[in-house]
């Protein structure tokens, strides 16, 4: 007999506000936030997820939503959900959830995504001080695949994951996060030489009660003030899983998560269509509503078992992955290198961020010879599938780091050329679209493609 269809656990309706849903969703990390729906082992479920914003981006030509958009929203999530046995017993703390993901994709009727990088008075990214303004890219799906009229010449197969899955912290665990990131904002970016070069943003994101959804707590009780005012931020991924962000994470992966609270209290999120390692522009993954297939199993004493701690308490955990079988598969790479000296020509000590960054920008460099602006290959290697790895961090003082690009997604050869003029596609053109455009500044990106008109 064929197996039933997986059960639809948490629905989503995109036309709707995150607050409007059926089963309502949340929108920060805590214990007491109740589970909307409970899951047996074993069973087949399906669970839907709008994009990250809740549908605050628009399906346009204009970058003024991403410029716009109030970062406390991130990230709303469907869950939790509370996963028994088949005797009906709840996981329990000291428990490792096995979750398998054994069907994703685009809501049906949604399916667009976008990629975007934060203007730097709301935000930032990775290269904030290159980038320093809002921009956006659409993404339509044709099946595996997506392409972009604002990146026009590009076409790759996606590697759909979720962003972010993850269980929920004990109060314990809660409280070890919030005291460690409200040390590194006391402290300040003086603290730490790196800051130096990669601090655009705010060292970390403290708990807020401003825009904090829920679940099913009552905003204005005395209950949602407490929480709301404890609960941890979904930004960071962390002993929970969280916003690991680990685009290989699709069809087939399994998740080996630690269980802090009695049900563990599984929730998931932020959809991506694709995206490149490191997502570099920060809103950077082609960014979508969608949905799970899942199935749970409970290890009895699953973290003990196998997960080391690395810290001072138990708590002081992190998830294993299984990568899935499915996957694109590309033969011919371009890989850009970089090494932790940066771009001020200033030695760092076995800095890989550093190196990545230089590697990051050393791409971009080299893309925008062939028609794109920068600002859009930027958007690009935020999410098309490349590779990043940290190549070698043992040589002193140089950490190395390296960025693969995939040359079969342009529709032009990028490779050096011994003599003549680098070749451009025929769909490629100079003049950045309107939704590159840096336009709500009185600055300018660090770039010279641009001619001053299209600057205005």
């Amino acid at each position: 007999m064929a197996p039933p269809t997986p059960r639809l656990v948490v629905p989503v309706d995109v036309k709707k506000k995150p607050w409007e849903q059926k089963l309502p969703l949340h929108n920060r990390w805590h214990p007491q936030i109740p589970p909307v729906a409970d899951v047996t082992e074993c069973e087949l479920f399906r669970v839907e997820m709008v994009d990250w914003t809740g549908g605050s981006i628009g399906d346009n030509s204009s970058a003024e939503d991403i410029k716009s958009i109030d970062p406390t929203i991130t990230h709303y999530l469907s869950g939790p959900l509370r996963v028994v046995d088949k005797d009906g017993m709840p996981a329990k703390p000291g428990d490792l959830l096995a979750v398998e993901i054994c069907n994703l994709g685009p809501l049906p009727g949604d399916e667009w995504g976008y990629t975007g990088s934060f203007d730097r008075e709301n935000g930032g990214g990775f290269l904030t001080d290159h980038f320093p303004c809002a921009t956006k890219a659409i993404w339509y799906f044709e099946g595996i695949y997506a392409y972009s009229p604002h990146i026009p010449g590009v076409r790759f197969p996606g590697l759909t994951h979720p962003g972010i899955i993850g269980t929920a912290p004990s109060l314990e665990l809660l409280h070890i996060w919030n005291e460690r990131e409200k040390k590194l904002v006391e402290d300040g970016p003086s603290s730490l030489k790196l800051c130096d070069v990669l601090h655009q943003r705010p060292l970390a994101n403290l708990p807020t009660a401003r825009n904090c959804l829920l679940g099913t707590i009552k905003m204005g009780t005395p209950e949602w003030d407490k929480i709301a005012n404890e609960a941890a931020r979904t930004i960071p991924g962390r002993e929970n899983g969280g916003n690991c962000d680990i685009k290989n994470l699709s069809r087939g992966s399994k998740i080996y998560l630690p269980v802090f609270v009695d049900g563990a209290n599984l929730s998931t999120g932020d959809m991506h269509f694709s995206q490149g390692d490191g997502e570099v522009s920060f809103c950077g993954a082609i960014e979508m509503s969608g949905f799970l297939e899942l199935k749970c199993e409970i290890i009895r004493g699953g973290m003990k078992e196998y997960l080391t701690p690395m810290g001072p308490t138990p708590l002081h955990v992190n998830p294993i992955f299984e990568i899935g079988p499915v996957e694109p598969r590309f033969s011919e790479w371009l890989v850009f290198e970089g090494i932790s000296v940066d771009e001020f020509g200033r030695q760092h000590y076995l800095d890989a961020s550093i190196a990545y960054k230089r590697a990051a920008l050393n791409a971009i460099d080299y893309l925008s010879k062939f028609g794109y602006s920068k600002e859009q290959v930027y958007l690009l290697l935020s999410c098309c599938p490349c590779e990043g790895r940290i190549s070698g961090i043992v040589d002193s003082p140089n950490a190395v780091a390296t960025l693969a690009i995939p040359t079969a997604i342009f529709d032009q050869d990028v490779r050096p050329r011994s003599a003549g003029r680098v070749p451009t596609g025929p769909r490629v053109e100079k003049r950045m679209p309107d939704v590159l455009k840096c336009r709500y500044s009185g600055y300018l990106p660090v770039t010279k493609n641009l001619s001053q008109s299209d600057s205005n």
